[in-house]
């Protein structure tokens, strides 16, 4: 005689124990997750700023010719030039009042701004906050900064609603781009500047 088999759910009990762990484990992870979410966007802002800066270095060696990085307030053509702007446009010509130009510096009959690329603040980085030296940096067809700055122009990118950088004892890694009188653009951490690391500003 063949023994019927039977097919057993989950009793009450049991769901209610998975679900209280459930419920422990999002409890543990969640803030750890919000952490991650919020250094995320001083990770992107500061990345996009680097590459801003990079491919404006790059378009003036490549076409030898002064190009300009710049922070700006809006992408609008109410535009202007800001330490604290969290927009970026890469031109030929000075872009402010005119972000929203479709004057491209590859067009045939090529008029002020010039503009080879820019960036919104929303993408990526809606929190981040930039911190800059100064709003608008030139390249030279060497590649170099003009006019030669006194020291080393620096972008500082945090995170207020994430909570305080790392180095005053909150939780946000902060972020800095540092672009050398020489044209160097790279990424560092401000926190790391006194113990030797290759991330140390």
């Amino acid at each position: 005689m063949l023994s019927a088999r039977v097919n057993r759910g989950f009793t009450i009990v049991e769901l209610m124990i998975g679900v209280a762990l459930l419920a422990i484990l999002l409890g543990i992870a969640g803030p750890s997750f919000a952490t991650w979410v919020q250094n995320t966007q001083i990770r992107t802002m500061s990345e996009a700023v680097q590459n801003g800066l990079h491919r404006a270095r790059a378009e003036a060696v490549g076409r030898n010719a002064p190009v300009r990085f710049e922070l700006m307030t809006t992408l609008d053509n109410t535009c202007a030039p800001s330490t604290t702007g969290r927009n970026w446009v890469v031109s030929m010509d000075g872009a402010t009042a005119n972000c929203a130009s479709t004057n491209m510096a590859d067009a045939a009959a090529p008029v002020a701004p010039r503009l080879i690329q820019a960036r919104p603040s929303g993408d990526g980085s809606r929190n981040a906050v930039v911190a800059a030296s100064q709003s608008s940096i030139a390249f030279n067809g060497l590649g170099r900064v003009t006019p030669v700055p006194a020291a080393d122009i620096t972008i500082d990118i945090t995170n207020p609603t994430g909570g305080t950088c790392a180095g005053s004892g909150g939780s946000m890694r902060c972020l800095r781009v540092v672009v050398t009188a020489g044209g160097q653009v790279r990424m560092c951490d401000p926190r790391a500047s006194f113990n030797g690391t290759s991330e140390g500003c």
